[in-house]
């Protein structure tokens, strides 16, 4: 049975090169075949939950500058799901979490991931929107509104970094990890794999370098999100985890 999952989605500069994160992706998708997706993107901010319907093929948004030509030229030609965005605002409205439709395409907190893990683009993808200004449990909270779409099939996906800090990061790949990133990571993979649920809504002053490695939530709310839609009993497992550039996790987990 699929179960809600967070992961990483890469830089532009890697991820449209082949690489052992990329070949994971790969992996993951053959492994995980959904009947649709709702994904959380860290690109995709809004101050209400927002839902992006369609059931048409959705459009490309090239949210990112001063990069080759033809990485604004990749095509992800995947349809949308109103019935599924339906589906997802009906359980967030019953649980008081304000929502709304309003449509935006693909953006590269999407594409990336499912190019390389769906490449034949026929699965329906939900977009939904981050709100990072949230406090870590509603974060949470939106997540756990959505338990049980395992069982129809969707796949929930929060799509983000667990630190995402350009002042941070190395222009080498290869930079040894830092050591407050290192601690950082080991304290949210030990308190995420123990569902640990008080702690992370605290991970703010109990996290160490909480700070350094979020300055600001957009793509650390998705791993909450994702947290929050686990169904108890489901088993949590890290799915890949290396730190690249220095600071940059790749922390994926399954929930």
């Amino acid at each position: 049975m699929i179960s809600p999952v967070f992961l990483a989605h890469g830089s532009p500069m890697t991820i449209f090169e082949q690489s052992e994160f990329t070949a994971f992706l790969n992996r993951y998708g053959k492994e995980n075949r959904p009947k649709a997706i709702v994904i959380f993107s860290a690109h995709f901010e809004s101050e209400i939950t927002t839902i992006a319907s369609t059931d048409d093929v959705h459009e490309m948004v090239y949210d990112y500058y001063g990069f080759p030509q033809s990485y604004y030229q990749v095509q992800y030609p995947a349809r949308g799901s109103s019935i599924v965005a339906n589906m997802v605002e009906e359980r967030l409205r019953s649980h008081n979490i304000p929502v709304q439709q309003k449509y935006r395409g693909l953006d590269h907190g999407v594409f990336p991931i499912m190019m390389h893990a769906y490449p034949e683009a026929d699965i329906p993808i939900v977009p939904v929107s981050v709100n990072p200004y949230l406090p870590a449990s509603q974060q949470i909270a939106i997540g756990e509104a959505l338990q049980g779409l395992e069982k129809e099939g969707i796949l929930v996906i929060g799509s983000g970094f667990l630190t995402h800090n350009f002042n941070e990061i190395d222009r080498a790949g290869d930079a040894p990890p830092r050591q407050w990133a290192v601690e950082f990571r080991d304290w949210i993979r030990e308190k995420v794999l123990a569902r640990d649920i008080e702690a992370l809504s605290r991970y703010e002053t109990l996290a160490p370098h909480a700070r350094r490695g979020v300055p600001r939530a957009e793509h650390f709310a998705p791993l909450l999100i994702a947290l929050g839609a686990n169904t108890l009993g489901n088993e949590i497992r890290v799915l890949y985890d290396t730190i690249e550039h220095g600071s940059l996790s790749t922390l994926c987990v399954q929930f």
